[in-house]
C-alpha cells in the first residue's frame, strides 16, 4: 500500500482531538452530534449532503466517513456521485462568479 499524506487510521483518532482541550472539544463534538439527529431533514439526507461537502472541502476523512455512514444508510452510488456532482457545480460556479470582480476592476483600471 502506498503511503500518503492522510492516515486512514488517523479518522479513528478524531475523537482524541479533546484531550488537549476537553472543554472546546466536547463543546465540538456536542453540536456535531446535534447537527446530524434527525430534524426537518432525515439522517439520511444529512449524510448525503455531508459527503457532497466532504468533496467540495476535500477532506479524505469525511470522504471516508460519509461514504461508509451512506452505505449504512442505504445511498446508492448514484445519488452519491449526484450530490458530488452538486457541490462540483456549486464550487464551480463560485470560482466563477468571483470572475465578475476581475470584469468589474478591469472595466475600472481599463478606462
Amino acid at each position: 500500500m502506498s503511503k500518503t499524506y492522510y492516515d486512514p487510521a488517523d479518522l479513528k483518532k478524531f475523537g482524541k482531538i479533546s484531550e488537549w482541550d476537553e472543554e472546546l472539544g466536547s463543546k465540538f463534538f456536542d453540536y456535531y452530534n446535534s447537527v446530524f439527529e434527525e430534524g426537518a431533514l432525515t439522517a439520511r439526507e444529512k449524510s448525503l449532503i455531508a459527503l457532497a461537502v466532504s468533496h467540495v472541502v476535500q477532506c479524505p476523512y469525511c470522504i471516508d466517513a460519509y461514504t461508509k455512514d451512506g452505505l449504512e444508510r442505504g445511498i446508492e452510488k448514484e445519488e452519491m456521485m449526484e450530490a458530488i456532482h452538486v457541490g462540483a457545480a456549486i464550487k464551480g460556479g463560485a470560482t466563477l462568479v468571483h470572475g465578475v470582480q476581475m470584469m468589474n476592476k478591469y472595466n475600472k483600471l481599463s478606462m
